[in-house]
C-alpha cells in the first residue's frame, strides 16, 4: 500500500478567482486576440449605431407626433367623455397586479428592497417627465400608489391565509369581464359600439381574449390527438394540420366571412368577436403540438402506475400527467401566447383600428406625413414592453415551479 503525504501533492498556491468588472471583462470579452478584436468591432458598431439613433432622436425626430395623438394609440376613437372607464378598468388591473405581486411575495424578506424603490422611482418619473404620458401623471401616479399599497395588503393577507392565492385566478378572470362591461358598456352603463373600440384598448382585448379561448381548445385538442379512439384522433389531427397549413390572414378573411355561415339566420356577431374567434382557433391549432410535446415528455410508467393503484383516466390525467406536462411545456405555451399578442396587429386588414392601424391611420393624417420611424419606434416600445413582461413572467414561473429540477 502507497501511502501519501502532504509533499506528495503539488505545493502551488489555490488560485486567486478575482471578481469586478474589469476582471469580468477580461474573462468575457478579452480573453484572447480574437475575442478582443471581435468585442472591439462589435462595440464600434453598436457605439456607431447608438450615437446615430440619439442624435437623430435628439435632433431630427419630431416626437410631436406622440404626445398629439395619445389618446388614439391608447383607446382609438372611443368617447372621450367615457375616458373614465378605461381608468377604473386599470385601477382594478393595478390593485390586482399589487395583490398577485405581494402575495407571490408574501415570504420575502423585504417587499421593498431598494432595487424595487428605485424602479417605482423611475416610473414615476417617467410618468412625470415623458411629454405624452405628462398631461395624464396625475391619474397615473395614483395607479403606481395603488400597486405600492395593494402589494404591501396582499403581503400581509398573503402571510394570514396562504391559500387565499388560489382565488387569484378567479379575481382575474372576474376582472376580465368587468373590463368588457366597462368598456362595452349595456347593464347600466352606455353601450358604446365596437366601431369605437380600437389602439392598444382592442389590442388587448383581442389578446386576451384570444389567449382565454385558445388555451383550453389547443389543450383539447392535444389530447384529443394522443386519444385511443381512432375517430376523434384523426379529427384532432386534421384540424391541426389544416390549420397549420393557412396563413392567419386568410383564417382572418375566412372568419369574418364563414362565421355567420354557421349560425341561425340573421344571427350576424359582432365583427371584433369574429376576429377574437378566428385568433383563438388559429392560435389553439400550434399550441395543441406545444402541450402535445409537453405530454410526450412524461414517462409511460406514471400513467400505468397510477392505474394500478385504481386511478381512472381522467383523473390521472388531472391530476398527474397535465400537471407535469404543462410545466415542461411552458416556455413553448408562452412563446405561443407572445406570437398570438403580436398576430392582433392583422386585425387591421380586415378593418379593425388597433394599435397597428391606429398608427397607420395617424401616418394618413397630412400633418405627420413622414412620420414614420418616430409612429413605429413608438408602437414598437410598447409591443416589446408587452411581449418581455410575458417572457418576464414565465421565467418567474419557471423558478417558482422549479421545471429545470
Amino acid at each position: 500500500m502507497t501511502t501519501t503525504t502532504p509533499d506528495s501533492f503539488s505545493s502551488a498556491p489555490p488560485e486567486i478567482v478575482k471578481k469586478g468588472p474589469v476582471a469580468w471583462m477580461h474573462k468575457n470579452l478579452f480573453s484572447g486576440w480574437f475575442n478582443s478584436c471581435l468585442t472591439i468591432v462589435i462595440g464600434l458598431i453598436l457605439g456607431l449605431g447608438a450615437y446615430r439613433m440619439i442624435t437623430w432622436a435628439f435632433t431630427t425626430a419630431q416626437w410631436i407626433v406622440i404626445p398629439n395623438n395619445i389618446g388614439l394609440f391608447m383607446t382609438g376613437t372611443y368617447p372621450s367623455d367615457l375616458y373614465w372607464r378605461v381608468w377604473v378598468m386599470l385601477a382594478v388591473l393595478c390593485a390586482l397586479g399589487g395583490l398577485s405581486w405581494g402575495i407571490i411575495a408574501r415570504n420575502l424578506p423585504t417587499l421593498f428592497s431598494r432595487n424595487v424603490l428605485i424602479g417605482i422611482g423611475v416610473v414615476c418619473a417617467f410618468f412625470v417627465l415623458f411629454p405624452p404620458t405628462r398631461p395624464s401623471s396625475q391619474i397615473l401616479l395614483p395607479m403606481v400608489a395603488i400597486v405600492a399599497a395593494t402589494a404591501w395588503v396582499g403581503r400581509i393577507a398573503g402571510k394570514s391565509k396562504p391559500g387565499l392565492g388560489k382565488w387569484l385566478s378567479l379575481a382575474w378572470g372576474l376582472s376580465y369581464l368587468l373590463s368588457l362591461w366597462l368598456v362595452g358598456g349595456s347593464l347600466g352603463l352606455e353601450a358604446v359600439s365596437t366601431n369605437d373600440w380600437g389602439g392598444l384598448v382592442l389590442t388587448l382585448i383581442a389578446a386576451v381574449s384570444g389567449i382565454a379561448l385558445c388555451f383550453p381548445l389547443g389543450l383539447l385538442m392535444a389530447l384529443g390527438r394522443r386519444s385511443a379512439l381512432p375517430v376523434v384522433r384523426w379529427l384532432s389531427t386534421a384540424y391541426i394540420e389544416v390549420v397549420r397549413g393557412v396563413p392567419l390572414v386568410a383564417f382572418l378573411f375566412m372568419g369574418q366571412v364563414m362565421i355567420p355561415l354557421f349560425l341561425p339566420e340573421g344571427a350576424r356577431p359582432d365583427r371584433v368577436l369574429r376576429a377574437i374567434i378566428a385568433l383563438a382557433l388559429f392560435s389553439a391549432a400550434y399550441l395543441a403540438e406545444n402541450v402535445r410535446a409537453g405530454l410526450q415528455a412524461i414517462p409511460r410508467g406514471q400513467q400505468e402506475a397510477a392505474m394500478s393503484m385504481g386511478m381512472s383516466t381522467p383523473i390521472t390525467l388531472v391530476l398527474i400527467i397535465l400537471p407535469q406536462a404543462l410545466k415542461i411545456a411552458i416556455p413553448a405555451i408562452v412563446g405561443q401566447f407572445i406570437s398570438l399578442f403580436q398576430d392582433t396587429t392583422l386585425l387591421a386588414i380586415v378593418g379593425l383600428a388597433e394599435l397597428l392601424g391606429i398608427g397607420g391611420s395617424i401616418l394618413a393624417n397630412p400633418t405627420y406625413l413622414g412620420r414614420y420611424a418616430e409612429v413605429y419606434l413608438f408602437l414598437g416600445v410598447i409591443y416589446w414592453f408587452f411581449c418581455y413582461a410575458m417572457s418576464l413572467g414565465s421565467r418567474k414561473i419557471e423558478e417558482m415551479l422549479n421545471t429545470e429540477n
